[in-house]
Order: structure tokens, then C-alpha cells, then sequence
């Protein structure tokens, strides 16, 4: 159960700095926070499920996994509540310039540490294929993003 516990720690600790990124992605612009909500929305579902196998591998059962999961997600609201806190937005974008560069950072390190070493360990041609084809994707998804919401 102690890879439960850590993961929920880590998970509250993640969806605080989720948090952070939308409220400051708002404070910049209404189009940086709608590009923000919805890249980290796509990013928590398959993650919020891993997640949820990880707890019930660690021994929870499903109704305790599902208010844990819920639990953590509260780390997101205070982060959000945190970045809008700012009196102006002058003291906003001065207060929250380190959080999208910080988060940015988390997200690159997450798929560098957990995503990079999978994909090196594939043995199969074609499984390989289609992990290097989602990854393009996702790249061209962000570049098609920033395209259409560009100011």
C-alpha cells in the first residue's frame, strides 16, 4: 500500500501544479487558458486511470481508489485558486511567469522519464511504429493548437 499512498502524494503535488498552469494560463489570455484547460485535460484522463490501476494494485478497492482520486484532485483547485489570487494583472503576470515555464518542465520530464525509456524497451517493429506515429501526432496536434489560437 505505501506505492499508493506515494502515488496519491504525488498525484496531489501534480494536480497542484495542473492547477497553477490553468488559473496563470487564464490570467494571461482567454485563448491560453482554453489551449491549457484542454491540453491538460487530455493529459489526466489516461493519467487519472493509471493512476486508479495503481491504487488498486496497492490494495485499495474501487470505491476507496475513486474518493482518493477525488481527493487529489482538490491539489488542482487550490492550485487554480492560487495563481488567481493576484490583485491586478499586472502583479498577476508578475506573480504567475514562473508557473507555465515550471510546469512545462514537468511535463517534459514526466514523458522523459517514464515515456522515453518504454519506448526504447519495444521489441516490436510495429509496436514501435505506432508509439513514434502518437508521438508525432501529439507534436502536430500542439503545433495545430498554437496555429489556430495564435494572437
Amino acid at each position: 500500500q505505501v506505492t499508493g499512498y506515494l502515488n496519491l502524494l504525488a498525484n496531489v503535488i501534480d494536480n497542484f501544479t495542473h492547477g497553477l498552469a490553468v488559473g496563470g494560463s487564464y490570467l494571461v489570455s482567454l485563448k491560453v487558458g482554453m489551449v491549457t484547460t484542454i491540453a491538460i485535460l487530455l493529459h489526466e484522463i489516461p493519467h487519472e486511470i493509471g493512476d486508479f490501476a495503481i491504487l488498486l494494485k496497492s490494495g485499495f478497492n474501487r470505491w476507496k481508489a475513486a474518493k482518493a482520486q477525488l481527493l487529489t484532485a482538490s491539489g488542482g483547485v487550490i492550485g487554480a485558486l492560487t495563481a488567481l489570487s493576484a490583485e491586478s494583472p499586472e502583479a498577476a503576470g508578475n506573480r504567475t511567469a514562473w508557473i507555465l515555464p515550471f510546469t512545462s518542465g514537468g511535463f517534459l520530464y514526466i514523458a522523459l522519464v517514464t515515456v522515453v525509456p518504454e519506448l526504447l524497451q519495444e521489441k516490436r517493429g510495429r509496436e514501435s511504429i505506432k508509439q513514434v506515429i502518437g508521438l508525432i501526432s501529439g507534436v502536430l496536434s500542439m503545433v495545430l493548437v498554437t496555429v489556430l489560437f495564435e494572437e
